[in-house]
């Protein structure tokens, strides 16, 4: 009978695994596309040993080639996973044993699967990391061609879901523009606390043979390494600190596609989405719906999860490496899958989106303007404060009447104060009363063309 396959920790037992257990300690079903990262760490930490004389220069160029060919399989997808492949550093292990024979035993020496698998999950994340901020700007992108685009689109500014004063469709872009810039700065700025290198840390203790930590960072473009072997091994801040990133980014997206699924709907018809990224119904012929929308807004939910399961493992844990940390793998992988995914469809979404300026337009009313009202007051000298009153009494004079506030003659106003003269007709006005908001970061052509110019700066 065939023996069972040795465990790269099995010296220590003499009994037999229960099959149970072997699957519910596996975790080569996700790590594996991990397996471009541990073969490049694998690959530099042989050099070094090299270095060390740990291996000969023949040894090391066997491994190298070995280590090559095992990453082919992988990429081909003809690498065959055999029993007591229970991770991704095992199986690569054992395949390039079985390439390359009894050297491959050499290639673990003074290495942990504690150092190794942070240094394959840094590695890996740093990529995914880079990627991330592609798709982020790419978004940012579509939202700043169509502000550029749509900037003469006038519609009701919200607050409350009450309308409140009008902007510009593209002043509305251009706020998620600015968070989703600011989700990528933060997710560079992250960069730096990802890329600390953790091999060479062994189990947690460090490494004996004199391995050159400084040298394997650099080789592998690591910003720095880690400062002490506890940190390096068991460290998973990073890990916890990318999922809040991606909460943060699914946050806002969650938030873009709220007002464009209320946008969309019939009751205000100021959006259209294309075909491609809605669906019908079943039963009523005549839906249209925001499908793609409502996924982006549920899938932040899902991506807040990941953030609090995994730190609801990571709080108890004593120090350096415990199993419970294998459980950090899942939650990172599928906030990454969940965030591309969310980030190409909301880019596509934006780029596709038809707007309907008749309905925005048609949508602006008289009262809108009551601010303006008030500070058409404030220009002939009346403390704001007063003139907020007075602009409180004309709406309430346009509500018992039954008419827009636009409608109240000026002898209508000036029986609420007598500082309103004949020009104040020239309030009535949705266009002068968007391009009056012309400090920076407001809502006029001037400045929203401003703010265009700072995003396509920063996207250049």
């Amino acid at each position: 009978m065939a023996s069972e396959p040795k465990k790269l920790w099995g010296g220590r037992f003499s009994g037999a695994t229960d099959p149970l257990m072997e699957a519910f300690n596996e975790s080569i079903h996700f790590d594996r596309r991990m397996y471009a990262a541990d073969i490049q760490g694998s690959q530099a930490y042989a050099r070094e040993l090299s270095r060390q004389g740990i291996l000969t220069a023949e040894e090391q160029a066997t491994l190298d080639r070995g280590l090559l060919a095992v990453k082919e399989e992988w990429a081909t997808g003809v690498f065959e996973l055999k029993p007591g492949d229970e991770d991704i550093h095992t199986a690569n292990e054992r395949r390039l044993g079985e390439l390359v024979g009894s050297v491959a035993g050499k290639l673990h020496t003074g290495r942990s699967r504690n150092d190794q698998v942070a240094t394959d999950m840094r590695l890996w994340l740093t990529e995914e990391v880079h990627k991330t901020v592609r798709f982020l700007r790419d978004l940012v992108s579509a939202l700043v061609h169509r502000a550029d685009t749509d900037i003469d689109a006038l519609m009701p500014g919200y607050t409350h879901l009450q309308r409140a004063q009008p902007i510009r469709w593209s002043h509305l872009l251009l706020s998620y523009a600015f968070w989703f810039q600011q989700d990528a700065m933060r997710l560079e700025q992250f960069l730096p606390r990802v890329s600390q290198l953790p091999l060479g840390s062994g189990a947690l203790a460090g490494n004996p043979f004199q391995v050159d930590r400084h040298a394997l960072a650099r080789e592998l473009g690591f910003s720095s390494v880690a400062p002490n072997s506890l940190y390096g091994t068991s460290d998973r801040d990073f890990v916890a600190e990318f999922l809040f990133h991606c909460s943060m980014v699914m946050l806002h997206i969650s938030r873009l596609a709220e007002d464009l699924i209320i946008y969309s709907s019939a009751e205000f018809g100021f959006v259209q989405l294309a075909d491609a990224y809605s669906t019908g119904s079943s039963l009523m012929p005549q839906k249209k719906n925001p499908d793609s929308l409502e996924l982006l807004r549920g899938k932040c939910g899902r991506v807040f999860g990941a953030m609090s399961g995994f730190m609801m493992t990571y709080k108890g844990l004593p120090s350096t490496y415990n199993k419970d940390m294998q459980e950090d793998k899942e939650p990172m992988f599928d906030a990454v899958d969940t965030l591309s995914g969310s980030l190409q469809i909301t880019t596509a979404v934006i780029a596709t989106l038809k707007i309907r300026t008749n309905r925005m337009r048609e949508s602006l009313t008289g009262d809108m303007l009551a601010t303006d009202l008030a500070e058409y007051l404030v220009r002939k000298g009346v403390p704001f404060r007063l003139t907020h009153h007075i602009s409180g009494a004309a709406v309430k004079m346009a509500e018992d009447r039954g008419c827009q506030i636009s409608d109240l003659s000026v002898s209508d106003l000036k029986i609420l104060h007598e500082s309103f003269e004949d020009d104040v007709l020239g309030v009535w006005d949705f266009e002068k009363s968007v391009d009056n908001r012309c400090s920076v970061g407001g809502t006029s052509r001037k400045t929203v063309l401003a703010q265009i110019e700072q995003l396509k700066q920063w996207l250049a």
